[in-house]
């Protein structure tokens, strides 16, 4: 629509015109790859020709999309279809497209002049027309139609247009061809059919069935539906062998030019005097692009592609990610999480956005597919909000939880200031060190027994300007000195439940989930230790599980007060221990 695709060696380049006047360019690299059936004759016009109507169904959709960008709210069917299909609009519109253009084909050029023909039966005689005239009749029909269908196609406004920019294509290419500088004035005086041109190659498609088709049995013997249905198919099944020919034919007649091959290539040019029509300077200029920026990206393999500025209706966006988190149990939310996440939103605002650009609809979507195959959220975001302070998170550690706020909030209230030193055991994503760090500027030494945990923490760090000393440590093992404040959010997940876990925390580092027998290993040895490096007076805080305040607790009296803090919804979530002095 309003606009023109050019493909050259390496590359494909889209130059649409935009409402607004603008020329808009997309463009796309062309796999070098040599498949083996583009060196089988016949078998490769075959595909190719296939491989075309995809290619231009897309291209048409793409150009429509862009020109006409307000195409109000998607219905109810868009949405549904959306949700269910797990495919883009787009997607579906170039595969709908494809289909019909297929079912329209074989209906309009090989079922419809073979049922003409099954009337001429009723004609007293006709039956005993020898057969291969009677095939030839069906070839004339077939010819007719086509001249037919173009002719009244190019009588539609929004066609003639198409028709009027494929005369612009035309025009820009033979120019090139003739050696002419590319510009609007040379190019105007080009004439408007081609070679090579795909109309050409549609009359050399009917003329090779022509020939192919008319020593096919007529089925005479058989009478009424079963008669046209066994022609039908005869033809249909031909249908490849017809395009592989057509398609060598055309390669081998765009190699000369002498009388005879211009005999053979008359009707294609006089047929394209119906596809194409004389363009406007706008239109060839919008042709020039197109034809110059595939050469310059067949020339420079460096310049990188680019897209057209679509705008995507966001509630289609939303209903397709919906389609792919649908078995995650909140899909309405993580849904919700990414697109904040992408559009730089606060949730609250997701129900007044409309319009998003295309490139952030294809990482929501792309998002939201990963997460439906298993991924955690966290990860595919690469982030995580954690006592208002943004974490980078990724495989390399745990992800940090809202339950662990309840730890920094305890954290805290033990009135920290920049003389007050702090040990955060298992830092994992360095998240708790990082917050009491930035919070309360008290020196901050963070541990941790992964090289992978540790340097993620460093990143977190380096991006949020936190000052945390980082140790490779099992705990105490390379700790030196003392400290007002040890944190801690061990693994504490007893082994036998750890096959129990939701698909999405098997993500997560084992190491850094796993507690043992009881999932009470590392509390056991962190009481061993903790005296020796934890001041008189200071405070030890640890996050527990569910069910493990009264087990932690016994661990731990000895060592002073103990006291065990239970979150909204009621369960142990924290321990904190106040050494005796």
């Amino acid at each position: 629509m309003e606009g023109v695709m050019m493909r050259g060696e390496k590359s494909v380049a889209t130059a649409v015109r935009t409402p607004d006047g603008r020329i808009e360019v997309e463009t796309e690299r062309v796999s070098q790859e040599v498949k083996w059936w583009k060196k089988v004759p016949v078998l490769r016009g075959f595909i190719n020709f296939f491989a075309m109507m995809i290619v231009g169904s897309r291209v048409l959709t793409r150009s429509a999309e862009l020109y006409g960008e307000d195409s109000g709210e998607p219905t109810k069917f868009e949405l549904w279809l959306a949700e269910k299909s797990k495919k883009s609009v787009m997607d579906i519109a170039i595969f709908i497209g494809v289909l019909l253009g297929v079912v329209f084909a074989i209906g309009l050029f090989v079922a419809l002049p073979v049922g003409v023909v099954k009337l001429f039966d009723r004609i007293p005689g006709f039956q005993s027309v020898f057969y291969v005239w009677r095939n030839l009749i069906v070839s004339a029909v077939r010819l007719l139609i086509l001249f037919s269908y173009l002719f009244l196609v190019s009588l539609i406004p929004d066609i003639k247009r198409v028709f009027m920019y494929h005369g612009a294509e035309h025009k820009v290419i033979t120019c090139f061809e003739e050696g002419e500088e590319l510009t609007v004035e040379n190019a105007k005086r080009m004439r408007r059919v081609h070679d090579r041109c795909g109309t050409s190659f549609l009359v050399i498609t009917v003329f090779v069935s022509v020939i192919l088709t008319a020593f096919l049995p007529t089925f005479d013997e058989f009478s009424g539906i079963l008669s046209f249905l066994l022609r039908f198919v005869t033809r249909l099944a031909l249908l490849p062998v017809v395009a592989g020919v057509a398609y060598e034919v055309l390669k081998f007649l765009a190699k000369f030019d002498n009388a005879f091959v211009r005999v053979l290539k008359a009707p294609g040019l006089w047929f394209q005097r119906l596809t194409t029509r004389e363009p406007d300077e706008s239109m060839l200029e919008v042709s020039l692009t197109a034809f110059k920026t595939v050469m310059e990206m067949d020339a420079d393999e460096s310049i990188p592609t680019r897209k057209f500025n679509i705008k995507k209706d966001y509630r289609l966006v939303r209903r397709e990610a919906l389609s792919y988190l649908s078995k995650t149990g909140e899909a309405d939310a993580v849904a919700d999480w990414i697109s904040v996440h992408y559009l730089k939103t606060g949730r609250s605002e997701l129900s007044s956005v409309e319009k998003i650009d295309e490139p952030v609809a294809d990482r929501i979507i792309a998002a939201a597919k990963k997460v439906g195959e298993g991924e955690p959220m966290q990860y595919v975001l690469g982030e995580t909000e954690f006592y208002g302070v943004k974490i980078k998170t990724d495989p390399r550690a745990l992800i940090p939880r809202s339950d662990t706020e309840f730890l920094v909030e305890e954290a805290l209230k033990s009135e920290l200031t920049e003389a007050s030193s702090v040990l955060d055991l298992c830092t994992g994503t360095g998240a708790i060190a990082l917050v009491l760090a930035l919070k309360t500027n008290a020196c901050v030494t963070a541990s941790d027994v992964s090289d992978d945990a540790l340097s993620l923490a460093k990143e977190n760090a380096d991006a949020l300007g936190a000052r945390v000393k980082f140790i490779k440590s099992d705990l105490f093992e390379n700790i030196e000195g003392k400290f007002d404040l040890i944190t801690a959010n061990p693994p504490y997940i007893p082994k036998a439940e750890m096959e129990k876990l939701d698909a999405y925390v098997r993500k997560e580092p084992e190491t850094a989930l796993c507690g043992g027998e009881d999932g009470l290993d590392y509390y056991r040895a962190i009481r061993k230790d903790c005296p020796s490096y934890l001041k008189d007076g200071g405070k030890l805080i640890l996050e527990i599980g569910f069910d493990q305040g009264n087990a932690v607790r016994a661990l731990f009296e000895t060592m002073g007060s103990v006291r065990v803090i239970r979150d909204m919804e009621d369960h142990d979530r924290v321990v904190v221990v106040e050494k005796k002095c």
